[in-house]
């Protein structure tokens, strides 16, 4: 006798990372398992996210404890978030969301006066940039930080460095 289906788990993300001073604010998709388990943004090891950002900001944030990450990166002007509150994914593949539940933006966009830019980490995240434009909002779409995106770190970097400068 085979056992029933399972339902699939609703997955909720993670708390957005900013303060009132944010200028620039990076969206991803959504955190991966590995980030998931950790409580951490990009907290896969071969995700290349904190070593762009590292070389962007010449600060050694994939070396750093996660919380002085966090402490460098807003002093720099910089937030963090996701598309998506909530979702279905088994696995970390960003193809593989279901049933996504997009997290509050406006509520957001009111908590940061200073906000003048938004940079998508990838084309799944960038699918929201239509809904997200703002006449004083520059918009960019960068090439994901995941180590799925076999696209070459140098040019990962060339891309993230013009965007966020």
């Amino acid at each position: 006798m085979n056992a029933p289906p399972s339902e699939p788990v609703r997955l909720s993300g993670l708390a957005p990372v900013f303060d009132a001073g944010t200028r620039c604010l990076i969206l991803g998709s959504f955190p991966s398992p590995a980030s998931l388990a950790a409580q951490q943004y990009y907290g896969h090891k071969q995700n290349h996210f904190w070593k762009l950002l590292g070389a962007i900001l010449d600060e050694p944030l994939f070396a750093l404890p996660y919380a002085e990450r966090l402490q460098h990166v807003l002093a720099h002007h910089i937030g963090i978030w996701d598309v998506y509150r909530a979702c279905v994914r088994p696995g970390a593949l960003d193809a593989s969301i279901r049933a996504g539940e997009a997290n509050d933006f406006d509520a957001l966009f009111a908590q940061m006066p200073a906000l003048k830019r938004l940079c998508f980490n990838g084309l799944c995240a960038a699918k929201f940039a239509p809904r997200l434009m703002r006449p004083n909002l520059e918009t960019h779409i960068l090439p994901s930080s995941s180590p799925a995106y076999t696209l070459p770190f140098a040019s990962k970097l060339e891309r993230w460095r013009a965007a966020i400068r």
